[in-house]
């Protein structure tokens, strides 16, 4: 099957979209991957050429605000209204079951979608998306370096994540201001720190009914959480020469292992 690329116009919330997505028809239930702050959907575009995934359906979209995606008020861009995109998206697709595969900003946005629409998640992949205080490392730059100058600020925050040590980050930093407009960060950023630090992200995490991975680079082995979310029958992927973002690093190690999870999300 062909990948089709395609504008969806869609209105959220009485705000106008209009949504870049990326698609392939196949057999079975699709995935929708959500990507993170930063970010597009060509993140996952290698699904296409994968052969663990030859035949299979996927859709992946920029959010609004991001990517070649447009918002007629970026203002109004926050965690539960990428939720509700999501939701239309989903709708206009006419998609009813899906494997589902968020990363950071979407896995967060993944969540909150699959806790409202359970009966519809067949599996989900949480890549580093956010379930307690401690993942804020990039969006709660919001507090710590305050300005009231969007694009100054995005400018300081690439030179802040372009010095780190981690994996990928300097790759991360060379684009994140050609795919997100500055007007939408304070609204991202503002409602994931407050969902982290006030949404029991966990507890609605360990509650989901059915099978759940969280994949995470080895140089974030030290997060505090991930005793607790194997005890409770979460799957841990730990991608190694990796860190926030496995799919620069070590994307053949992220898709073999989100490609076995699936399968066996399956039987």
């Amino acid at each position: 099957m062909a990948v089709l690329n395609e504008r969806l116009d869609l209105r959220v919330d009485g705000v106008d979209l209009s949504v870049a997505a990326v698609r392939r028809a196949g057999d079975g239930d699709p995935v929708v991957f959500l990507h993170g702050f930063g970010s597009t959907k060509e993140d996952y575009a290698d699904l296409d050429v994968h052969p663990a995934f030859a035949g299979r359906p996927f859709l992946a979209y920029d959010a609004p605000g991001c990517g070649e995606s447009g918002c007629a008020d970026l203002s109004r861009i926050s965690i539960p209204f990428l939720v509700r995109t999501a939701q239309a998206v989903l709708a206009q697709q006419g998609i009813g079951r899906f494997h589902l595969v968020g990363h950071s900003m979407g896995g967060l946005t993944a969540l909150l979608l699959a806790h409202q629409e359970p009966g519809r998640v067949i599996g989900f992949v949480d890549i580093e998306g956010n379930v307690a205080p401690e993942d804020c490392f990039l969006s709660r730059q919001i507090i710590t370096h305050p300005s009231d100058d969007p694009e100054s600020f995005l400018a300081d925050f690439t030179e802040r994540v372009r010095s780190s040590t981690e994996f990928g980050a300097a790759l991360y930093a060379a684009s994140v201001r050609h795919k997100v407009r500055p007007g939408a960060v304070r609204g991202i950023f503002e409602s994931m720190v407050d969902l982290s630090d006030h949404g029991d992200l966990m507890t609605t995490f360990l509650a989901l009914p059915f099978p759940r991975m969280f994949l995470y680079g080895e140089q974030n082995s030290s997060l505090s959480y991930l005793k607790e979310l194997a005890a409770h029958g979460v799957e841990l992927a730990e991608i190694p020469y990796s860190g926030h973002w496995p799919m620069y690093s070590n994307p053949v190690e992220m898709w073999e292992r989100i490609a076995r999870f699936q399968a066996r999300a399956l039987r």
